[in-house]
């Protein structure tokens, strides 16, 4: 998700909840400690020079029962790290506490922003020798001709 994105969801929103993938909600008295930006420069397995930038949400949970983060607060927030940090209209990225800190996806399910799993990739699968994964066929698609048949479909 886009940030202009999350700021029209929460426009619309009278309070903010987080999913997590596993279907647990993020306590409802958590903090955004950090909005910004951040830049990874980096060199591929393949030798390829990247540069991806994301906008960075850090959710916590505190000890702080008696507040919670309201969809006006986490505008103020955005705007200002927007204007402050030259932050554009980039995909954000949001960590939370698990057995680490766990970096994940943003969606919104209509109610409530859904935290998605991100996984690695080779972004140099090519370069790298790994073999583009082989389609799927369905046997009852593969053609009934004899095999042997001169014009068959095995040679």
């Amino acid at each position: 998700m886009k940030l202009s994105k999350i700021k029209k969801h929460l426009a619309e929103l009278e309070t903010i909840a987080f999913l997590l993938p596993n279907g647990e909600l993020v306590p409802n008295h958590f903090h955004v400690t950090e909005v910004g930006k951040i830049t990874k420069n980096f060199i591929d397995c393949g030798g390829t020079v990247r540069n991806e930038e994301v906008v960075n949400f850090q959710l916590w949970n505190a000890n702080d029962y008696d507040h919670r983060l309201h969809p006006e607060k986490l505008i103020n927030i955005i705007e200002l790290s927007e204007k402050v940090l030259g932050i554009e209209d980039l995909e954000i990225e949001v960590e939370y506490q698990g057995q680490t800190i766990e970096k994940f996806g943003l969606d919104f399910d209509g109610s409530n922003f859904v935290l998605t799993s991100k996984q690695t990739d080779c972004l140099a699968k090519d370069n790298c020798g790994i073999p583009a994964e082989k389609p799927k066929i369905k046997l009852a698609e593969i053609n009934n001709e004899p095999c042997c048949a001169p014009d068959g479909n095995c040679c």
